[in-house]
């Protein structure tokens, strides 16, 4: 059973213009996020709980099954970039992460088809906490 999770309005906003797209329209791999986003449960940015992970958050992570934690920001796209900690939302991680809160698992595949489960730690920064609405 996948967890509940929370989308702003802005943010299916934005990410609905992206997958509709032409570029993005046909591509299978985004449907884990379409999927997603059909699911949440969507609240106006202002209405946002501060422990969610929204685009452009900061959370620390853990994998269940190895212990390993890290930090990483979900990203758009053009923005994403392994090296800094960003994750697409575009990619199964992202996609997968999109949405939970603090203390919520998701289990979700890796790109060599290893299956993991990833706990939300604590959602470090959050740009509708910090009242910055259009990030």
């Amino acid at each position: 059973m996948k967890p509940e999770i929370i989308v702003s309005s802005r943010d299916l906003e934005r990410l609905e213009a992206l997958l509709f797209a032409p570029a993005a329209r046909a591509r299978g791999d985004l449907d884990a996020l379409r999927d997603e986003l059909e699911r949440a449960d969507v609240r106006e940015p202002e209405d946002m709980p501060a422990d969610v992970i929204t685009m452009n958050s900061r959370a620390r992570f853990c994998e269940e099954n190895t212990g390993r934690e890290y930090e990483l920001t979900l990203a758009y796209p053009r923005e994403a970039d392994a090296a800094a900690g960003k994750v697409s939302v575009f990619t199964p991680a992202g996609a997968a992460l999109l949405g939970l809160s603090a203390n919520q698992s998701i289990d979700w595949a890796t790109p060599d088809g290893k299956a993991i489960r990833l706990k939300v730690l604590e959602v470090t920064w959050q740009p509708e906490a910090a009242g910055q609405y259009d990030l």
